[in-house]
C-alpha cells in the first residue's frame, strides 16, 4: 500500500497483522473510532474555544500504527463521518466548529507519521519524538488558519488560544508515544522470534 521504494520502505505495526483488505478496513474503521473514545477525554481550557483532548494523540498513534494510506483514511472516516452528525468530537460534539481544523489537522498528520513510520520513523524512542513532534506541527497548522477564520482571531491571538495552551500536554504525548511505539516493536519482534 505505498508507492515508496521496497529497500526504503519498512513495515508498519498494522503490517504485522495477517489480512488484506478485509484487514484494512477493519484498522481504519477501529482507528476512527479509537481516536472518537479519545476525542472525550476532555479538559477545557480557559478562554479557548480548544479544548486539550485524547483525540491529538490517538490520531497520531493511528498514522504511526497503520502507515500513511490507512493512517490518513483513518482520520477522513474520522473527520467526515464526525461532521455528518455522529457525535465523536470532542466532548461528543459534531460538526465543523471552530476547531474542526485541528481534526482536518488529523488527516494530513496521519499521512505523515505514516510515511516517515514506514521509514522506521516509530522503531526508537528520539525518532518516535521527532516523529510525533512533526505530526503536531502539521496539525498546528492546518488548525491554527481554521480557528483564526472561524473565531476571526488575528494571528497572535489564535496562537495564544490554539497552540500555547497544548504545548506541554502535546510534549506529554510525544514522550508516552515515544516510550509505547519503540516498546510495542520490541515486544512485536519478541513475538515473532526475532530477538
Amino acid at each position: 500500500m505505498s508507492s515508496l521504494p521496497l529497500a526504503a520502505r519498512r513495515p508498519v505495526l498494522a503490517d504485522l497483522v495477517p489480512g488484506t483488505l478485509v484487514r484494512d478496513i477493519t484498522l481504519v474503521t477501529a482507528a476512527a473510532a479509537v481516536t472518537g473514545l479519545a476525542a472525550q477525554v476532555v479538559f477545557p481550557v480557559p478562554g479557548s474555544p480548544v479544548p486539550m483532548t485524547g483525540q491529538t494523540f490517538a490520531a497520531l498513534l493511528a498514522g504511526a500504527a497503520l502507515g500513511w494510506q490507512r493512517g490518513a483514511a483513518s482520520m477522513l472516516l474520522y473527520l467526515v463521518v464526525g461532521a455528518a452528525g455522529v457525535p465523536w468530537f470532542n466532548g461528543g460534539s459534531s460538526g465543523l466548529t471552530a476547531s474542526a481544523g485541528y481534526v482536518v489537522g488529523f488527516v494530513f498528520a496521519g499521512a505523515l507519521v505514516g510515511a516517515l513510520a514506514a521509514r522506521g520513523g516509530d522503531r526508537t524512542p528520539l525518532r518516535t519524538a521527532g516523529t510525533m513532534a512533526l505530526g503536531n506541527l502539521v496539525i498546528y497548522a492546518v488548525g491554527v488558519p481554521w480557528l483564526m477564520a472561524a473565531a476571526s482571531f488575528d494571528v497572535a491571538t489564535a496562537l495564544g488560544k490554539g497552540v500555547l495552551p497544548f504545548v506541554l500536554g502535546d510534549a506529554l504525548k510525544i514522550a508516552l508515544a515515544a516510550a509505547l511505539l519503540p516498546a510495542s516493536w520490541a515486544l512485536a519482534r519478541r513475538f515473532r522470534g526475532e530477538e
